[in-house]
């Protein structure tokens, strides 16, 4: 089959960093398929805002669809693009990040091949609201890449931090603000974060003026993630609300495979399944002290919570089943337009 992946958000400054790309670099690797990027504002003179994306490159999808099967779009939240009415190839749509409260245009999704989900919070809602070609497709990574290194809690609690921020406000809707407040209240706390080329110096800035350079660090640079894995005793991801980090971050599922329980906020959906095996503990609010709520009671039942991650690790998110996954829709919609 003959695939064309559609990317919303801008070019990243390190893909191999980024989990979309990551998930994309994996399908492609596997099925074939090239990549456009539909959104314009990375060269464009004036802001172009969303609902205009990917009509800059209108003539050149057409021109492509005549050697394609299905286009696959990728976007954080449920949004009716207009310029994919205009394809004339079945679209597939995958919500990254998840559906909130919202009801998103039924009538629009309706007409697409399928849409896609990651969690079964996700799942529930579009049915709910009557969408029926929804399909749920779990997250997975390269497990190989990962081992357990046991590290002993102590004097200090290590926790490693993903999904760094593309915008200042994202400082404070990514709980960055948050957990860097949490370690000033609380000097056992040792933070790691991994960054994407974008804000360091503003992140630099905040660490120095909080005084914490001596418990916070900053990897702006592409790292091997089980190394840095080996020196914490825990991942943790937050977010403010649905649609600004995926439903299942790369960078939990990079923790679990490793062996390190997770922390991860209430609004991202991977916390029913967090709730669900006891592989870590849930932050209800994205603020400083429910953050170090968390941390505690992770802590006090901090081997079970290891022992649960080895196995949901290995078990639940294995990147050949999310490949697998993918094939079985692709195939199924294929079948239908026959």
């Amino acid at each position: 089959m003959k695939l064309l992946f559609h990317l919303t958000v801008l070019p990243p400054a390190r893909p191999e960093c980024e989990a979309l790309s990551q998930e994309i670099a994996a399908l492609r690797k596997h099925l074939g398929g090239e990549l456009v990027y539909l959104n314009p504002n990375q060269h464009a003179p004036v802001y172009v805002p969303r609902f205009l994306f990917g009509f800059h490159h209108l003539r050149q999808l057409r021109r492509l669809e005549a050697g394609l099967d299905l286009h696959h779009v990728y976007n954080p939240d449920a949004y009716a693009f207009p310029v994919l009415r205009q394809l004339g190839r079945p679209v597939i749509y995958s919500i990254s990040s998840g559906v909130g409260d919202r009801r998103p245009n039924i009538a629009f999704f309706s007409r697409l091949a399928a849409v896609l989900v990651s969690d079964q919070r996700s799942l529930g809602r579009l049915r709910a609201w009557g969408l029926k070609n929804v399909f749920l497709v779990r997250s997975g990574i390269e497990l190989s890449r990962f081992n357990y290194s046991a590290l002993p809690l102590g004097a200090e609690f290590k926790l490693l931090v993903g999904s760094a921020p593309w915008t200042t406000r994202q400082f404070r809707t990514k709980g960055v603000e948050a957990l860097l407040q949490a370690a000033q209240q609380d000097p056992r706390l040792r933070l790691t974060f991994l960054w994407r080329g974008v804000l360091s110096e503003e992140m630099a800035r905040r660490v120095k003026r909080m005084k914490l350079e001596h418990q916070v660090e900053v990897i702006d640079e592409q790292v091997d993630v089980n190394q840095v894995l080996a020196g914490v005793h825990a991942t943790i991801a937050l977010a403010a609300t649905p649609g600004i980090v995926k439903s299942y971050p790369h960078s939990l599922l990079d923790s679990l495979a490793a062996g390190k329980p997770v922390l991860v906020s209430r609004a991202i959906p991977m916390s029913d399944y967090v709730d669900q095996t006891a592989c870590g503990k849930v932050v209800e609010r994205v603020d400083a002290a429910e953050v170090l709520r968390a941390i505690k009671a992770l802590e006090q039942d901090y081997d079970q919570a290891q022992a649960v991650a080895s196995r949901a690790g290995e078990r639940d998110f294995a990147q050949r089943a999310m490949v697998a996954s993918f094939e079985t829709v692709y195939r199924t919609v294929l079948q239908r337009v026959k």
